[in-house]
């Protein structure tokens, strides 16, 4: 009796058949290699940057702010006067005043950023009755409210401070009674963490997205495509056994779906360099943003390590799930659709990661194919994984990698799934 035992040669032939197919296909290389690599840095450099370089340049641009009626010489210079480092660096230009009638009419025809108007009387020293300044401005508008919103409401509290101060200063006492007691936040978060940045919510998300797009060509092509060509009959009288035809044809999907995952590894140690050059010795708000959104990865080689090996998991899992459907699906475009769906499991659980704080994350999370490896994946970006974590949420995709195999291997045993054309 001959022996069930895979050949390893054998499989390697039928993964390098349909590797060679996938090959010809230039749109799956781009999917592959290219977008990884052009994608993750957009997404973790160039959003940060963009968005710091909105907010920091409102702060340095010179806006139109309305005035209707008069204010105190002493407001009215805060808010025109620039402010600037000891260097000369520009953080925070003024404002330009222009008289107007109707504040709200004068912002909603475009002719002024926002507009003031004292309710009542402005006051100019601190004791004396309470005056109202209403600030009239597009407050559902980003722009506005990181422009001269933003700079009217920054000098109002100024100058409330300055003339609260004046008055205990005549009363003989010093800044220190408005603040007895003063709170000097610390962040014990590990440094890994605090480089991190917000984007790290998004790099799971981004990894498995890419794993599976990587993966999904190869892996409809080598099911339902061959299906449709007419193909796989040929291949499943040959001489090689069904569980290797499998075996192959999962190496074959994993090995493009590791292709793309590595890239996107390379995209976001790239974007991470990039994050800190560009950050490196800057200053003011667009600096600030751009390093708290974007994602600055530095990984040893213990991190780098647990990181492939739960990318080679979750790809051995994900492929393992392609090639089931694909296998039961008629045709290409049936097994298109099929898979479409697919991603909402990869994109909710990347959602729910944002509440991850807000969980117990006891090892039955881990446990759980995909979701476990993005838990995990999360925890290799800010530096707080442990090996048991890592352990855990591998193996769990390799339960759900070996219970997909044999639900695939079992299909296409059936005639009646393999010429459901």
């Amino acid at each position: 009796m001959p022996s069930e035992r895979l050949r390893p040669g054998v499989v390697w032939r039928i993964a390098a058949r349909d590797l060679l197919s996938t090959l010809r296909d230039r749109r799956t290389l781009n999917a592959t290699i290219l977008m990884p690599m052009i994608l993750i840095p957009l997404f973790t450099l160039g959003l940060p940057l963009m968005l710091g370089s909105f907010i920091g340049g409102q702060q340095q641009a010179r806006q139109k702010l309305g005035v209707v009626g008069t204010l105190p010489a002493a407001l009215e210079t805060a808010l025109t006067r620039d402010e600037r480092l000891a260097n000369g660096t520009l953080i925070r230009a003024g404002v330009t005043l222009v008289p107007v009638e109707n504040a709200r009419a004068a912002v909603q025809s475009g002719a002024v950023d926002a507009a003031v108007q004292p309710a009542g009387v402005i006051p100019t020293s601190a004791g004396a009755a309470q005056g109202t300044l209403e600030v009239y401005a597009k407050l559902n508008n980003l722009r506005a409210q990181a422009g001269a919103f933003a700079k009217v409401q920054d000098v109002v509290n100024a100058y409330n401070r300055t003339l609260t101060l004046d008055r205990l200063k005549a009363l003989g006492l010093g800044a220190g009674v408005l603040t007895p007691v003063v709170l000097r936040p610390v962040d014990a978060s590990p440094p890994q963490e605090q480089r991190s940045g917000q984007l790290a919510f998004l790099i799971p998300m981004l990894m498995l997205q890419f794993i599976l797009s990587g993966a999904m060509a190869t892996a409809v092509d080598a099911t339902a495509g061959e299906k449709e060509r007419g193909t796989l009959e040929s291949l499943l009288v040959a001489p090689v056994r069904r569980s290797e035809v499998v075996a192959g044809k999962l190496l074959a999907t994993t090995i493009t779906a590791l292709t793309s995952a590595c890239f996107s590894v390379l995209g976001f140690i790239l974007s991470g360099l990039l994050v800190g050059a560009f950050t490196r010795g800057r200053s003011g708000a667009s600096a600030e943003i751009s390093q708290a959104m974007g994602g600055q990865i530095t990984l040893g080689v213990g991190s780098a390590l647990a990181l492939l090996g739960v990318a080679l998991s979750a790809a051995l899992l994900i492929s393992a799930l392609l090639i089931t459907v694909g296998i039961y699906a008629r045709s290409f475009k049936e097994a298109q659709t099929y898979i479409a769906p697919l991603s909402l499991a990869i994109v909710i659980p990347a959602v729910m990661l944002q509440f991850s704080d807000f969980l117990t994350l006891g090892p039955g999370l881990y446990a759980l194919p995909l979701f476990g490896g993005m838990l995990t994946l999360l925890e290799i970006v800010r530096g707080t994984v442990t090996a048991a974590h890592v352990l855990l949420a591998m193996a769990a995709n390799l339960v759900g990698t070996v219970l997909l195999g044999l639900l695939a291997l079992r299909s296409f045993g059936r005639e009646e799934v393999i010429f459901r054309n």
